[in-house]
């Protein structure tokens, strides 16, 4: 004869579950979220979402994994523990998250930031609108509106996607010669377009 569960049992399996739902919407998301983002994607309530959070972290650290739950102004993120960075940091050079032409894009944001968007697009073409869109949706950038465009600059999120220490944003790697070249002429030619339509 098979047992009828026990309240108990049925409050663990529930707790389980709960958990790993949580689990699921930090790791899919990969960005800081704020208590009322987590509610909306986990269908959790926020006391519950609060001992649920205690609990992976427990979890994390008993365990000893690679990955953590990071709290931040009252956000919450799941990330890799610092000293793995360095394997993180490689991939997202390779990172299958986003195509070369967007990681190309996006670096001349980073370096040059802050920059306008109507420059980006004379560099780097049309396409560019769907990739500062993604960047955007993301929260990696922030944008601007300055006349007849937008200027961009990295968020805070950005640094934490790409797990940026704060030494490491004091010294950012240089652009090429060639690059800064050509960003410096699509700036010119951006600035007599917009004296131009301000003529008009």
């Amino acid at each position: 004869m098979v047992r009828s569960k026990t309240i108990e049992e049925i409050d663990e399996a529930k707790e389980n579950e709960d958990l790993k739902i949580l689990e699921a919407v930090f790791f899919i998301s990969g960005r800081f979220l704020s208590m009322q983002e987590l509610i909306s994607l986990s269908d959790l309530n926020p006391i519950l979402i609060r001992g649920l959070i205690d609990k992976l972290k427990d979890k994390y650290e008993k365990n000893d994994l690679a990955i953590e739950i990071i709290e931040k102004n009252g956000l919450w993120k799941m990330d890799v523990r610092q000293e793995y960075s360095h394997i993180i940091n490689k991939l997202a050079t390779g990172s299958s998250e986003f195509t070369k032409a967007e990681q190309e894009t996006l670096a001349i944001i980073a370096f040059k930031q802050p920059i306008k968007q109507s420059v980006i697009i004379k560099i780097r073409g049309n396409k560019a609108y769907d990739h500062i869109k993604k960047f955007s949706d993301l929260d990696l950038i922030k944008k601007k509106k300055i006349g007849h465009t937008h200027e961009l600059s990295l968020s805070d999120d950005f640094y934490d996607y790409f797990s940026i220490s704060e030494s490491e944003r004091a010294s950012p790697p240089k652009l090429s010669d060639e690059l800064n070249r050509e960003i410096e002429l699509a700036e010119k030619e951006v600035e007599a377009e917009e004296e131009e339509i301000k003529e008009e």
